[in-house]
């Protein structure tokens, strides 16, 4: 059993890596210090993929931080 979870952990982690890097961020290097767009938002609302992309993340993190806490805890 304590295989299986560290099989589904490695997969998790894979999901968790490709869905944070694939996200598209408009901020750049200078949006991190504030710098950029004038003052302007750049909030953008998500749709489509971006959407899916982002609650697969989520939801592939919380699955991977309670498989984590079970293992730990159980075995």
């Amino acid at each position: 059993m304590n295989s299986i979870l560290s099989w589904i952990q490695i997969i998790l982690a894979i999901i968790i890596a490709v869905g944070i890097l694939a996200q598209k961020s408009n901020a750049g290097l200078g949006g991190a210090f504030g710098a950029g767009n004038d003052g302007a938002t750049t909030y953008h609302t998500k749709r489509g993929f971006e959407k899916f992309l982002f609650y697969l993340t989520i939801v592939s993190s919380l699955i991977f931080v309670a498989l984590t806490l079970i293992q730990v805890i159980i075995f």
